[in-house]
């Protein structure tokens, strides 16, 4: 098999966005799944709109949200007509989030997802094999080199390649080869999915996705009606130590559970699938080793509890994408792949704390405890959440997620959305970036720097106060949408300026 520049170890959301994100900046990707194809269970269910932001540049953010159901009921109860015991998410006019972003949210299920960003990145011209496994790497100071096995022919092939990123789940082998371990809580309960068709337009409104957590004497688990095919998922704990297994599960037993979830005695459902999963919270304890990266669940496990794990997957791809392409381009020296770690290491804590005590509150309620981690507010974590690494040069040393709807400008932080007149139209100041670097002013004195540097005018007059700049200043923003650095007044030399702090944060 042919030289690569990245070769990415699995094909779910975190793999398949962070081989779309590469192949979307010319690199040469390759992409291999042990799976005969994408997700076939919905999984992961919903985007934020950080989220739709990154898929946005990447082509994708239509087709995704053709396949998103509508509002989003949210309860824990005993059924799905069953005493609820409390309501999470009811409301049909939910909070207005515009002045925090362009993009809405998203209620895509996985198997649609996936389906999109692989065939977009095929058309980029990414590679991506599927019925294919790693079975051995090795790594130099140059690159990886791997053994490749086509498990349809049994024959394996080597190839060489830059960078290693490992998308290969929980279970990664790719993370287990360099002997990176992972902590928390760690396994938390034994899973049954089904997946199932019927017809329960009478007991759900087929507009709305809605997603109960059960707790009843007869199982625990969580109730998902979407909004296409009369599809339905139904999962549910069970219990090996007392003797519970798996075969116990079969279409009968099924059947009879789904009847007692929905309060449907006589439903004749047709099951598509049965699955078994664990749940699990656990963080790995770095997110590289050499020329290996991490991603998705071979970087942290969570709880679904709070639809995280599928957005910072997303967001995770786009993060190393956007750093390998600028070190392979020779944009950047090999130290801006250090800040892959120490950014998205903190984060992804902060969403397996916050998962695991939805997952207490929600699944089991046993397990509070004092000692429980405190939550990030979810507004906090995908617009709020700071940047510490040597990629940013910040002013202070506060590290705390700040609140969104007063977005300080600061550098390390997300640069907040303004609407502005460009080119002749409205836009936010989140829809340009994504391209590259880019200097957010109103002093036409910054034009000559070596970034894009847009023609803006100011219609709300929010722009100068929100980012901190003034009527002079600007603020240097990263192809994440994050500030790296930022000047409240005009320079001796802006060009001059520029590319030092450039040189600094791309360490070239």
């Amino acid at each position: 098999m042919e030289d690569t520049d990245v070769l990415v170890g699995g094909a779910g959301l975190a793999g398949l966005s962070a081989t779309l994100f590469l192949a979307r900046q010319g690199i040469k990707v390759r992409t291999i799944s042990a799976h005969p194809t994408t997700a076939l269970h919905p999984k992961a269910t919903g985007q934020t709109p950080r989220t739709m932001e990154l898929l946005t540049r990447a082509g994708a953010a239509g087709e995704v949200l053709a396949g998103s159901g509508g509002p989003l009921t949210i309860k824990i109860a005993e059924s799905l007509k069953g005493t609820v015991y409390k309501s999470i998410a009811t409301d049909d006019n939910p909070p207005d989030h515009s002045t925090l972003s362009p993009a809405p949210f998203g209620m895509t299920s996985q198997d649609h997802v996936e389906t999109v960003l692989l065939t977009k990145a095929r058309t980029l011209g990414a590679q991506v094999h599927f019925a294919t496994r790693l079975t051995h790497f090795t790594q130099d100071d140059t690159g990886t080199t791997a053994t490749l096995l086509d498990l349809t022919t049994n024959e394996s092939t080597t190839t060489r390649t830059k960078y290693l990123i490992a998308a290969d789940g929980h279970r990664s082998r790719i993370r287990d080869s360099p002997g990176v371990e992972r902590h928390g809580p760690g396994h938390l309960a034994h899973h049954i999915g089904i997946i199932f068709e019927a017809d329960l337009s009478l007991h759900t409104d087929p507009a709305r996705t809605t997603l109960f957590y059960l707790q009843n004497p007869t199982s625990t688990g969580a109730f998902v009606s979407l909004t296409t095919d009369r599809r339905h998922v139904l999962t549910v704990e069970h219990h090996p130590e007392r003797g519970e297994s798996t075969a116990d599960h079969d279409e009968a037993r099924c059947t009879s559970l789904i009847r007692t979830a929905t309060d449907v005695p006589d439903l004749d459902p047709k099951i598509l699938d049965i699955t078994t999963w664990h749940m699990a919270a656990w963080t790995a304890d770095r997110f590289s080793s050499g020329r290996v990266f991490l991603v998705g669940d071979a970087a942290k496990v969570t709880p679904p509890t709070g639809g995280l794990g599928g957005n910072t997957a997303v967001q995770d791809g786009y993060d190393i994408a956007w750093k390998l392409a600028a070190v392979l381009k020779g944009e950047a020296g090999p130290g801006l792949l250090d800040s892959y770690d120490a950014e998205r290491h903190p984060y992804a804590r902060a969403v397996v704390d916050t998962s695991y005590r939805n997952y207490v509150e929600r699944f089991a309620p046993h397990l509070a405890t004092s000692d429980l981690p405190e939550p990030t507010d979810h507004l906090r974590l995908g617009f709020g959440f700071p940047c510490r690494s040597t990629a940013v040069l910040p002013e202070d040393d506060d590290t705390s997620p700040e609140d969104p709807f007063a977005p300080t400008g600061r550098p390390g932080y997300r640069a907040p959305h303004v609407e502005v007149d460009h080119d002749g139209l409205r836009v936010s100041t989140v829809d340009l970036f994504g391209g590259g670097w880019t200097l957010i002013t109103l002093d036409p004195a910054w034009n000559d720097c070596e970034v894009a540097v847009p023609v803006l005018t100011d219609p709300s007059g929010q722009l100068s106060a929100r980012y901190g700049i003034g009527e002079r200043g600007a603020s240097l923003v990263r192809p994440d949408g994050v500030v790296a650095w930022r000047s409240p007044d005009l320079v001796l030399d802006p060009a001059a300026t520029v590319r030092r702090v450039l040189d600094s944060v791309l360490d070239r």
